[in-house]
């Protein structure tokens, strides 16, 4: 399971956060099995990775997978995006970057 699950019932999103002090990063190994444990959710999937500064974010970057979102604590009201069409937003299965 995540760290948190947020649900945007607006959008009908699930926000499935990471916080990468307990677990890691949302990596390609993670989103794979984040998606197979909700493969049934009928909401979309959003995958964020929470950074306390964003030094500690640094050495993970090359881990970080595609199509996923960036927090950082020091700057609460920014995300960074990894990569895709748009900004926050669910989106298909991408290539896994592990």
């Amino acid at each position: 399971m995540p760290d948190l699950v947020v649900h945007d019932p607006h959008r009908n999103w699930l926000l499935l956060i990471e916080a990468v002090a307990t677990s890691g990063p949302v990596d390609g190994k993670c989103r794979k099995e984040l998606k197979t444990l909700f493969k049934g959710c009928k909401a979309g999937l959003v995958f964020v990775t929470a950074f306390l500064n964003r030094e500690a974010m640094r050495s993970f970057l090359s881990q970080i997978s595609w199509a996923s979102e960036v927090w950082v604590a020091d700057d609460p009201d920014h995300m960074i995006h990894f990569d895709g069409e748009r900004f926050l937003g669910p989106y298909p299965d991408v290539a896994a970057k592990s």
